[in-house]
């Protein structure tokens, strides 16, 4: 147990056990049985399994490590040995026992925020502050390098607190990010119309110019030479094909 807890919060830790049971082979087999399960409850046998459909397969021991299993919704997970919480709320430095530098904002009396706190504010301080301590700490080290840790520990909390602020602006990030987004696929969209609306004025235009030529065609039809052409060599077969194409054009471009 204690080595498998030293492999996974090792730096690159070894694959899990379980992956030599993904193989071609089982996996054809979990295909086969998602298809005979789909067939015996007289559903499609092609159809997209659900997760907690999948969970309520009776499937073999080697075939369970190919079903994924149900996301956690609370709770905590370790990566490389610390301890990361599901939840997507921010956890203050109050709770994880590290020393506020800056104050929290001001309360109204509905429990609500009065105003926000001016971020960018304390992130210059905190900066200034680092610079400060970074000098001190330098000389520390060379008058009593023994005393280094609590200079050390003075960094740290500093560090601290400016990435904690950082991290207040996660979901303003993620909001601007979505609004960059949807902009530029609106921008998009808005160039793919304004090119099919220049298609549009094109085959308009040409067929416009179709017309033309299928009057001109029709009225060089009459009238006609002794030997059945008219005056521009056609015979009337030629004109009456020319006729019926032109007509079927107008048809279409009435009905669109």
């Amino acid at each position: 147990m204690a080595d498998a807890q030293r492999a996974v919060a090792a730096a690159f830790p070894p694959p899990p056990p379980f992956w030599k049971h993904f193989t071609a082979k089982n996996i054809e087999k979990l295909d086969k049985l998602k298809t005979e399960s789909a067939k015996s409850q007289a559903q499609d046998p092609k159809k997209k399994w659900s997760p907690s459909e999948l969970q309520a397969l009776d499937a073999p021991a080697d075939l369970r490590y190919l079903i994924p299993p149900k996301a956690p919704s609370e709770g905590s997970y370790s990566v490389f040995g610390e301890l990361q919480s599901l939840s997507s709320a921010l956890p203050s430095l109050k709770d994880q026992g590290i020393d506020q530098l800056y104050p929290d904002p001001p309360v109204s009396k509905d429990d609500q925020p009065a105003q926000p706190l001016n971020h960018a504010y304390y992130l210059l301080k905190i900066s200034k502050s680092l610079l400060l301590n970074f000098l001190e700490f330098v000389g520390v080290l060379s008058v009593a390098p023994e005393q280094f840790e609590t200079k050390l520990d003075d960094l740290r909390n500093l560090f601290i607190n400016a990435h904690h602020l950082l991290n207040l602006y996660r979901p303003h990030q993620a909001r601007e990010s979505l609004i960059l987004m949807m902009e530029e696929q609106l921008e998009n969209t808005r160039s793919e119309i304004q090119e099919m609306d220049g298609i549009k004025d094109r085959v308009e235009k040409l067929l416009d110019q179709l017309a033309v030529e299928g009057r001109d065609v029709e009225a060089s039809a009459q009238p006609q030479s002794p030997t059945g052409q008219n005056s521009l060599g056609l015979d009337q077969k030629t004109v009456e094909e020319a006729q019926q194409l032109w007509a079927l054009l107008r048809e279409e471009e009435n009905e669109s």
